[in-house]
């Protein structure tokens, strides 16, 4: 899908309707407002923005929908919300105050199903499936859940595949191993899991510099980059980013 304009999706954790700042969701320091912060990404350049719910529980959930409320009445760009989702209900109350997409991962693993009934409900292109991988050995990656704890077993390229079978518009891929390391994409996994799905893939974990986002486009075939912490903390600049991605022919929109 090369043809297409590479995008940029800043991540923004949600906790109690503050953005917060952790690392693997230990000593979170509170980072604003997300109605604030979420404008400053529009102004800035972002293609997108991903929220992720990470109180997740059904008393956030009301949180997160007036949080997006507030947020999608300032904010011109595509909103993904992620976090708790479990039910139909949940996908319609979100996209029902401004949300474009919604992101689902623990769900979907313990049912599959929930994936066709969101497509089918709403339409793919409503449905992110978000999948965190960490290595278990040479090209191979299992699904893991509970922040990196829980192996599940499923092969990651499988689960790929059939998640995009079941109707998924888009999935987010997080290499647990690379998360937080700022070393670098696992552009391996993401350029694996591009072969096996006609859907765009979204390179997510291990952003430390611009050429780490370079190379999710082109070593590892990705059609967005997500990051957090380089963006919040302003070691990237959105728009310099862009520049630098025109100047290696790496088309985005500007």
């Amino acid at each position: 899908m090369d043809y297409f304009a590479k995008r940029i999706i800043p991540c923004l954790d949600v906790n109690h309707g503050r953005v917060v700042k952790g690392v693997n969701f230990v000593g979170l320091r509170d980072a604003g407002d997300p109605v604030e912060v979420a404008r400053r990404y529009n102004e800035e350049g972002a293609d997108e923005i991903t929220f992720l719910d990470i109180g997740a529980s059904h008393e956030g959930r009301d949180t997160i929908v007036d949080v997006v409320r507030k947020v999608a009445q300032e904010v011109f760009i595509p909103l993904t919300v992620g976090g708790g989702i479990r039910e139909l209900g949940d996908i319609y109350s979100l996209l029902n105050v401004g949300c474009d997409k919604v992101s689902i991962n623990s769900a979907a693993i313990k049912r599959p199903a929930f994936i066709e009934e969101g497509a089918k409900r709403f339409g793919s292109q409503c449905i992110v499936v978000a999948i965190d991988a960490k290595r278990v050995a040479e090209n191979r990656w299992h699904i893991f859940t509970h922040g990196g704890r829980n192996d599940t077993g499923i092969d990651a390229l499988e689960w790929a595949k059939e998640a995009y079978d079941r109707g998924a518009g888009e999935l987010l891929v997080t290499s647990m191993d690379a998360d937080g390391t700022k070393a670098g994409f696992d552009n391996i996994l993401n350029k694996k899991i591009g072969q096996l799905v006609n859907i765009p893939v979204i390179a997510s974990g291990g952003a430390g510099t611009m050429q780490h986002i370079e190379e999710a486009f082109t070593l590892g075939d990705a059609d967005a980059a997500l990051a957090a912490s380089v963006f919040h903390f302003k070691e990237i600049d959105i728009m310099e980013l862009k520049q630098y991605l025109l100047r290696h022919h790496i088309p985005v929109r500007m």
